[in-house]
């Protein structure tokens, strides 16, 4: 899908402030935003997006300092409040009021804000960070500039090489995905380099070592899902978010990992929709 590019100005400490945000959209129906994880782009969302565009307008969005979206401007942290009122600014701009939001990991967590700020009308979170223990956020942070380190060494030549084969894609990406060989070698090369030149990694994940997520969204519908395989945000993380916010649907994805969008497209497509009915 061709992708479009808005700017607009958000309000801050310091002033308004320009931000600049590529998406796409497509379908017909209710609105729903979708948001990637850190250092993922728009992309992520390709598997489903077609099914959900069957009964939404889809709009999958570039998170500022990812993909093709610039960071923000100097001075503005890459936290929730401040990433939170792009996003309320990406809708205003567009012209959508109150929409379906669903969010993979860093997506998951703005989401959640975004269902705290009463801004959207419903919820859904795939294996969103903050619920984890001080461990796990450690080992979860390490994994990621890990893997952000090999993104910006590795030669692309090499890259779409290993692309090509399913054993170089697993070595590739079989810490987000469980089902490695089934993403495409092209998605593979784009989003190793998504994340080699994400320009808003170090910023937003600097500002992620601090949070936990500890409150309660009463109000609207939340589904909290997980995959059983997922090795960056371990499953008992999903427990722990139905004890925080007791009304949320908690929903089991066997047999996918860390990014499901990929690793059972209608599975998760069912049950963003089935969140936002």
């Amino acid at each position: 899908m061709p992708s479009a590019t808005v700017s607009y100005e958000v309000p801050s400490p310091l002033g308004p402030q320009p931000v600049t945000v590529s998406y796409t959209r497509t379908g017909h129906g209710e609105p729903l935003l979708l948001l990637h994880g850190i250092g993922h782009h728009r992309q992520a969302w390709d598997p489903v997006a077609g099914i959900l565009a069957a009964e939404r307008d889809v709009i999958a969005v570039d998170l500022p300092g990812f993909g093709d979206s610039p960071a923000l401007p100097d001075g503005l942290a890459h936290d929730l409040p401040t990433v939170n009122a792009a996003l309320a600014g990406l809708c205003a701009e567009l012209g959508v009021e109150r929409p379906h939001v669903a969010g993979n990991s860093l997506g998951g967590l703005l989401a959640l804000e975004l269902g705290r700020e009463k801004l959207v009308r419903s919820v859904t979170a795939l294996s969103p960070a903050g619920f984890w223990s001080d461990a796990e956020r450690r080992y979860a942070f390490g994994v990621l500039l890990t893997m952000r380190h090999l993104s910006r060494r590795l030669p692309l030549p090499l890259v779409e090489r290993l692309s090509r084969s399913a054993a170089g894609r697993t070595l590739l990406t079989s810490t987000i995905y469980a089902r490695p060989g089934r993403r495409s070698p092209e998605a593979v090369v784009a989003e190793t380099l998504a994340l080699a030149n994400a320009t808003g990694f170090e910023r937003t994940l600097g500002a992620g070592a601090a949070v936990r997520w500890t409150e309660d969204i009463p109000g609207i519908p939340v589904t909290v899902a997980w995959g059983t395989r997922d090795l960056l945000l371990v499953r008992r993380q999903g427990v722990r978010a139905k004890h925080v916010i007791p009304r949320a649907r908690l929903v089991s994805l066997p047999g996918c990992g860390h990014c499901p969008m990929n690793d059972d497209p209608a599975l998760v497509a069912r049950v963003i929709l089935d969140g936002s009915r």
